[in-house]
């Protein structure tokens, strides 16, 4: 099952760092609407981008160390229809599945490098939301999660849109995605509507005990890994 998998492999090594603690107050991530529907893009000098609405993450899920050398920038925005993420990732070292397959999900992709949306619109059964995973060579899975049954649907699909490349040069790798807004909710998204969400990178080579978990709002809980819906923050949907 997808949820035993991943508590198993959230195991990590504390060595001398200290665990995190958990906040009792989280991030917001305001993002602008944009009209019309925007063609998908990975130049992050593009408009669509250079004027998105940015964050970052570099902390550790787990314990209180934070990877300057690795911090992954976010960008975000919204049309009518839906909701568009960069991720900018330098690296070191890429660890992926080949050859890639772009043709369907890749179960077990989060056993390598990749970045992850947790994303979902229900503040009362905060156990269901919906996840998003993108690999730098651009393989790719969605999923329908259901804590209170300890499930995920691996069966589900969104319908989603996206993009991926690796610039080797630079040591930097690019992921990009269209979620349609229906994916996640059922309710009108307008000005001010409230999602709640976290974003994750898994990085580097080896297992689980030397490579990096990031997140955007530390979950500090390895037990269940980055399945800690109360450690969401909150994407706010602006103008």
């Amino acid at each position: 099952m997808r949820l035993a998998m991943l508590f198993v492999s959230a195991v990590v090594s504390l060595g001398a760092q200290e665990p995190c603690v958990l906040s009792s107050s989280h991030d917001e991530f305001r993002i602008i609407h944009v009209t019309g529907r925007p063609k998908l893009s990975l130049d992050e000098s593009s408009p669509q981008w250079a004027d998105g609405a940015g964050q970052s993450l570099s902390k550790d899920c787990y314990r209180q160390i934070d990877y300057p050398e690795t911090r992954t920038t976010i960008k975000a925005f919204w049309t009518d229809s839906d909701l568009y993420v960069f991720f900018r990732c330098p690296y070191s070292e890429l660890n992926v599945f080949e050859p890639a397959n772009h043709g369907a999900a890749r179960v077990g992709l989060w056993d390598r490098d990749v970045v992850e949306m947790f994303i979902g619109d229900d503040w009362k059964n905060t156990g269901h939301y919906r996840e998003f995973e993108v690999a730098p060579t651009g393989d790719w899975i969605d999923l329908a999660i259901d804590l209170d049954r300890k499930s995920s649907d691996q069966t589900w699909r969104s319908g989603w849109e996206t993009l991926a490349r690796v610039d080797e040069a630079q040591r930097v790798w690019y992921a990009a995605a269209r979620i349609p807004l229906k994916a996640v909710s059922d309710k009108p998204v307008t000005e001010g509507t409230k999602w709640r969400v976290n974003f994750y990178r898994i990085d580097g080579p080896g297992g689980n005990e030397t490579r990096h978990f990031m997140c955007w709002q530390p979950t500090c809980d390895r037990k269940r890994g980055n399945h800690t819906p109360e450690s969401f923050g909150t994407l706010v949907f602006g103008r």
